[in-house]
Formats: structure tokens, C-alpha cells, sequence
């Protein structure tokens, strides 16, 4: 499938610290957070945006032609750069084809140095065509990712000049910012005012900015091909990266970049790379591009597909054991907030799947005949231990083992699920009580613990029993979203959403006989299933929104109530093999029904990644986070563990580079 020039298909280079670049594929950048150069201070956190552009143009006898778009205030586009694309290729990096009025054809290319602050950018022409030359002018700010810069007396457009080096220091206590490049730097310093970022807008958010432009880059581009290497450097830190005395620099790092792409199997597997990154000496999982970091919740539902699927089980057990010393009351940490403040313990459901996801990687240890030291495995065990006692003994929030061996949550005022939008006091989906889906993982949890300990098993039956008898609507055949609702014993939640399908799938414990398994993965599939993922709520409900957009209030107000998540698709594929036996007819027809339409999405929104949401009425427009990790994730694992494509998958594969995009505009 061709890749859309269009201004909603974006692309990511992610760096593995936390920092990347990213922009559209015609150029013109519609969020605060496209640029070229964002670097974390911190790894993942602390995240800056240095470099956020650049416009640049081709100068031949015929005069200059502009390869660049932006948009300013009140919503023109300058200069028309973005009408000359005539192909664009995600991988092994983005890469387009720029054509001139004349038949020149420029190709510009980005690529990301892995766990390196930095972005090399090249440009060369197809074929030679003497005189012809190229001017970039880079626009910068040093501002935080989710910040605005505007013009000031404060910003410092000197420039430190030592051959091709050119170094700016915009503000203290930031990185600077080196530029290395084989053209010739001209220092003109300018304020260029008022770009106007549409995404911004559209979700009724400030919208414009200001970005500074210490001077411009020539190159004779006849001859050679132009390349620019683009460096932060934090303060204090040794001397750069990249060394200044060699033209070979630019393509060994490129040819070594590529090398390490190539060795991913698919482009999902590519896609996964881009989550995993530096937190300290370990690594993490950041959750999604562009404005989340590293959660728990997200990083134990990612890290199945991600890292377990993928065979990286040195980088899962490093993970969880990163964060089996973060157990608080039995509770995990739900975010590590950007910058300096404490760790926010607002999630039911992290430390559950925290077990979950040990227990996998365990299990694959084991198949993969590997072994685990024994310190880590009793961290890891150690771990599971202390949030089942805390969590049976009772912990923050309301969070407690009942009579009834199912474990309430919740308190006023607070989100404790997955489904957790909160504008201001409104805490949209509450779900107060015993959520079916936490008890779904509560005793998948106590099922696991009754591996390493026997105290564990008494409670599994008790809560069992209870599950099937206090949530199961047997007129309708589905399982209610939750019982004893705000803690009033008896009174049920029916409302119908795709909670219910973790008791039958995603999970390694099953929790419903097939009989009514098969009923409820009926219905969810008739009321709930799109080409993309599971709606959040049924269309019938009077709650339902079909579409999420609108400012803060109208797309928190309908997170939950309609808008279809991806990473649902991977309980619900689970499920729908399961009751059919997991026969191998079943999985080609699962292939056949629903992994073929969300294949197609690779090649729309985050190009090679999968979405975090979209809207639940058709055409499904993605929204939310184009980058997602346990959308990527969940992807994988359908692939991989239960309908065991392995590499085979056509759909997603990577091919080969032939230095020839693959999308063309006719």
C-alpha cells in the first residue's frame, strides 16, 4: 500500500534515550512537538526541542527553487516546497524525492543515530546538473517538548566557528546545539514569527510560536552530496561525538545505521525498537511519541509484544527488574513524570500486569532453555509477593481483597483502570467498585503466585467462583463492566465495553467456560470490533460519542466512550482463536478477518507504528498518539504467539532498501 503524501502521515526517529525527530511526510511540521533535534537531558525525561526546523531551497540558473513548507498565522503556507514531493519512503529512514520545474530531482533524507543526540540530513541530486546549488536556514528554540517558544531578548544567536563546526548556546543550563556540515555557514541572524501548528489547534491548544534562525548553509550540490550533522551537547559533558577531520564520517555512520535496521526481521519489529530506551543504566519503555513517557501500566502491556514476542528477553528481564524495586504497598508506579517530581501511584491495574508480564518472561526463559540468576528471579518473585499481599491485605485508594475473593478499587475523585480521562474534578469513567477486567487480572495474578507459593491457591478458587456468578448476565451473554458498583454491594454496571474480554483472552488464565466464552466473544465482536481495534463503549449506549475531537473537555469526555483502542485487538484476536479451538482454520481465518485491515494501517499516521486511537464511527480516523507501544505491541504478539506468523507476515515486512521509494505520486 502506498504511503499518502498528506499532512496527517507522520514519521518518527526515534533516538533511544528518549529523545527523536519527527515531522509529516510533505514537510510541513502541525504539531509543537515535530522537529529535527530533540534530545532527553535525562534519559527518557527532561526532553528539549533544539532544532525545530529548517526551510531550504535548490538555486539553479533558472533561480531558487524551495524544498520546504511551513504554515504561519492566520493559516498560509510559505514557500510551496511541500507541491514538489513526488515520492516519499519510511524506511529505512524517511526519504523523499523532491522534483524541480526543470526535471532536477533532489532527494533529502533524515536518519536518527541510535542512542546518540543526533540527526544527520543530506541532500543530493539524482542526477548531476551543473551550477546547482542548496541554501538551508535552521530555525531553533530550546524550549521543553510540550512548551511554546516566542521571541526574546534573552535568546543567543552567537555562533562558535572552528572549521565546519559551527556551535550555538541558545540559553544556559540547555545543550548546545553543534552543526557540522561539508557547506559553508554564513552567520544571518532573524526571527521568523508566528508558525501555526494545525494539530495544536485542532485540539484546542495553543497554537503558534516563534523560532530563532541563527544563519543559513550553501553548498555546491553539482559536485557532492550536502550533508548536515546536527549534535547536542549537554552542559559539562565530554567532547562531541562526532569528529570534525573526516568526510567518511557521515556515510559509515549511515551504512552502520542501516546495517542495524536491515537485522529486524519486519517493520513491526523495527517499529518496537523505537520504544525501548535508556532510563539510567537500564532500559524502559516509552509509552508513545510524541508526548508520553515511560508508564507502568503501558509498560508491561507493551513489553509482552515488544520485547518477549521478539526474542529480546536480556531487555525484559532488565526492564522488570528495573522496576521490582519501585513496589510501594503492593502498588507500582502508574508515571514517572517529566521532570523532578514523584512518582504518581494512581493505577490499579500496573502492578497487575507487572505480574502478568514476569511470569511470561519466565515462561519464555524456560522455552528458550535460558537460564536467570538466581538474585534476579527472587527480585523478580520477591516483587509478585509484595503486591499480592499488599493488594489481599489492602493498599492506597481503596484497593482491597473482599469477602468475595475479588478485589475492589476506588475512591472518589480518582481514575484507577485503564480508563483513566480526567478533565479537572470530572473523572469521566470512574469505575468504582470491581472492575471486571481487574479481576480478570487479580486472578491471573493469584493463579501465577500459586506457582511459587501455596497461600496463593485457597483465594484463586474463592475468587473464581465468585467471578462467574457475580458477573455473568446470562440473558444477554456477556459479562457486566462491573459489580458492586461504588462499593454498593449487588448494584452492576451493564454497560457494554471490551473490559470483559481479558477473562477469556490476552491472559494466560481463562476464567469462563468455552460455551460462554464463545457468546461473549460474539457479541464484542458484533457491537465492539472495527478494522483498527475494539470500541471503548457499544454505539448503542447513550453514552457514546462517535468521534474524538474537539478541545480538551470533548476529546477527554470521549476517550473512553466510543473511541476504539488498538491495543484491544490483541485480548480480542486471542480470544476469538481460543474458542474456536486455536485450530489452524481458525487462525487463517483470523488473518483473513482482522489482521489484514490493521495491517494496512502501518502505512497511514505514524508510517510503520500503529495508533493509540481512532474514531469510533467509520472511516475510524486515527487520532491520539500516531506512535503507540502497546498498539505495536499487542500487534506483535498477534503475529508472533498466537497466529505464529513469525517473519512470514508479507504485510509486515520491511523490504530491502533500493535507494528508490516505494511511494510515487503519479
Amino acid at each position: 500500500m502506498a504511503i499518502r503524501l498528506t499532512d496527517q502521515n507522520e514519521w518518527l526517529e526515534a533516538d533511544g534515550l528518549g529523545g527523536f525527530a519527527s515531522g509529516t511526510v510533505t514537510g510541513v511540521r502541525t504539531r509543537r512537538y515535530h522537529g529535527l533535534l530533540l534530545v532527553a537531558t535525562t534519559p527518557p525525561t527532561g526532553r528539549y526541542l533544539l532544532v525545530n526546523g529548517f526551510d531550504a531551497w535548490v538555486e539553479t540558473a533558472n533561480g531558487a527553487t524551495a524544498l520546504s513548507t511551513q504554515t504561519y498565522l492566520p493559516a498560509v503556507q510559505h514557500p510551496d516546497g511541500a507541491s514538489r514531493i513526488v515520492a516519499f519512503e519510511a524506511d529505512p529512514w524517511p526519504m523523499w524525492i523532491y522534483r524541480l520545474g526543470d526535471g532536477t530531482e533532489v532527494v533529502q533524507e533524515i536518519v536518527v543515530l541510535h542512542e546518540k543526540p543526533i540527526v544527520v540530513v543530506t541532500w543530493r541530486l539524482r542526477e548531476p546538473r551543473p551550477g546547482a546549488r542548496l541554501r538551508v536556514r535552521p530555525f531553533l528554540s530550546g524550549r521543553d517538548i510540550h512548551a511554546l517558544h516566542h521571541e526574546n531578548g534573552a535568546f543567543r544567536f552567537d555562533a562558535d566557528r572552528v572549521g565546519q563546526q559551527v556551535t550555538w548556546r541558545p540559553y544556559d543550563g540547555l545543550p548546545s546545539i553543534t552543526a557540522i556540515a561539508n557547506g559553508t555557514y554564513t552567520h544571518e541572524p532573524e526571527w521568523y514569527r508566528e508558525f501555526l501548528y494545525t494539530e495544536e489547534r485542532a485540539r484546542g491548544l495553543d497554537d503558534t510560536e516563534d523560532l530563532a534562525s541563527p544563519g543559513t548553509f550553501l553548498w555546491d550540490l553539482s559536485e557532492r552530496e550536502a550533508w548536515l550533522v546536527l549534535e547536542a551537547r549537554l552542559p559539562g559533558a565530554p567532547a562531541g561525538l562526532v569528529p570534525t577531520s573526516t568526510q567518511q564520517w557521515v556515510r559509515r555512520a549511515k551504512a552502520a545505521e542501516r546495517r542495524r535496521r536491515e537485522a529486524f526481521p519486519t517493520r513491526l519489529h523495527r517499529a518496537a525498537d523505537s520504544y525501548l530506551v535508556r532510563r539510567g543504566t537500564a532500559k524502559t519503555v516509552i509509552a508513545g511519541y510524541p508526548w508520553f513517557t515511560d508508564w507502568g501500566r503501558d509498560t508491561f502491556i507493551a513489553l509482552r509484544g515488544l520485547c518477549l514476542s521478539t526474542g529480546r528477553l536480556a531487555e525484559a528481564r532488565e526492564i522488570l527488574l528495573g522496576w521490582a524495586g519501585a513496589v510501594s504497598e503492593g502498588m507500582l508506579p502508574n508515571r514517572f513524570v517529566e521532570q523532578g517530581d514523584q512518582p504518581e501511584f494512581n493505577s490499579v491495574d500496573a502492578a497487575l500486569w507487572y505480574v502478568v508480564a514476569v511470569a511470561d518472561l519466565l515462561e519464555a526463559l524456560q522455552q528458550g532453555k535460558k537460564r536467570i540468576v538466581r538474585a534476579d528471579r527472587t527480585a523478580l518473585l520477591e516483587a509478585i509477593d509484595a503486591i499480592l499481599t499488599g493488594y489481599a491485605n489492602g493498599t492506597r485508594h481503596g484497593i482491597r481483597m473482599d469477602a468475595d475473593g475479588l478485589l475492589a478499587a476506588g475512591v472518589p475523585g480518582l481514575q484507577l483502570t485503564w480508563m483513566d480521562a480526567k478533565v479537572g474534578d470530572w473523572v469521566v469513567t470512574p469505575r468504582i467498585g470491581k472492575p471486571v477486567e481487574i479481576q480478570a487480572l487479580w486472578l491471573n495474578a493469584l493463579e501465577i503466585g500459586s506457582r511459587f507459593s501455596s497461600k496463593w491457591g485457597d483465594l484463586l478458587g474463592i475468587g473464581r467462583r465468585s467471578f462467574t456468578e457475580r458477573f455473568w448476565d446470562q440473558q444477554d451473554g456477556f459479562l457486566y463492566d462491573v459489580v458492586d458498583v461504588d462499593h454498593r454491594l449487588g448494584v452492576v454496571d451493564r454497560s457494554f465495553r471490551p473490559n470483559q474480554i481479558f477473562a477469556v483472552g490476552g491472559l494466560p488464565t481463562r476464567l469462563l467456560d468455552r460455551e460462554r466464552a464463545a457468546r461473549m466473544v460474539n457479541a464484542v465482536e458484533s457491537r465492539l470490533w472495527t478494522p483498527v481495534g475494539l470500541r471503548s463503549l457499544a454505539p448503542d449506549d447513550p453514552a457514546y460519542r462517535p468521534r474524538y475531537q474537539g478541545g480538551v473537555v470533548e476529546r477527554d469526555g470521549s476517550y473512553h466512550q466510543g473511541t476504539v483502542w488498538p491495543w484491544l485487538y490483541g485480548a480480542f484476536v486471542d480470544a476469538w482463536v481460543g474458542v474456536r479451538g486455536r485450530s489452524k482454520s481458525a487462525k487463517r481465518e483470523a488473518r483473513q478477518r482482522f489482521l489484514q485491515p490493521i495491517l494496512q494501517h502501518l502505512d497511514e499516521a505514524g508510517i510503520g507504528h500503529v495508533s493509540e486511537i481512532a474514531d469510533a464511527d467509520a472511516p475510524h480516523t486515527p487520532r491520539g498518539c500516531p506512535f503507540q507501544a502497546w498498539s505495536v505491541g499487542e500487534m506483535l504478539r498477534v503475529l508472533v504467539d498466537i497466529l505464529g506468523e513469525r517473519d512470514q507476515e508479507q504485510g509486515a515486512r520491511g523490504t530491502k532498501p533500493s535507494g528508490k521509494p516505494a511511494a510515487a505520486m503519479a
